[in-house]
């Protein structure tokens, strides 16, 4: 009697674990269709993007033909980075805005590659006072209380 419960153990497992998988199946199916479709990059956007931002650069910054087709790459190269990354990590925030962080400090780099030191200086304090950066002066806080204003000044 115990041999014929052991033999028919592995019958009745099998039988479990195929039930199983056919409901696990049937569960994971649906799930790809519950998920909606990233949408395509839209390249046209892209580029119009990109040539709007160059064109801005290139009228505050007086651009060479030369900076400006660099410029334009490197535009047209973190846009569509960033753009890639809403896509894939939209539902992760955190992540995307790090990542978009990551970006705009490489397309900085590349920026300064390629404008004169004057152009770069000229960029970043339009770049600081568009965000809103704080500039050294600001940075340094508040007067001691107690202390009368313009103290250490001197």
């Amino acid at each position: 009697m115990l041999a014929g419960l052991l033999l028919a153990a592995p019958a009745v497992w099998a039988q479990t674990t195929t039930v199983k998988t056919k409901t696990k199946t049937k569960t994971a199916a649906p799930a790809p269709a519950a998920q909606t479709p990233a949408p395509p990059i839209d390249e046209a956007k892209i580029e119009a993007q990109a040539r709007t931002l160059t064109q801005n650069l290139k009228q505050a910054l007086g651009l060479t033909p030369l900076q400006e087709e660099k410029v334009l790459q490197i535009n047209q190269r973190s846009i569509r980075q960033v753009e890639v990354a809403r896509l894939q990590y939209r539902q992760d925030l955190r992540k995307l805005n790090g990542i978009i962080d990551d970006i705009g400090g490489s397309r900085l780099t590349l920026l300064k590659d390629v404008l004169t030191p004057a152009q770069f200086n000229k960029y970043q304090q339009a770049r600081e006072k568009k965000m809103g950066v704080p500039n050294v002066q600001g940075n340094q806080g508040n007067a001691v209380p107690g202390l009368p204003p313009g103290r250490g000044e001197e």
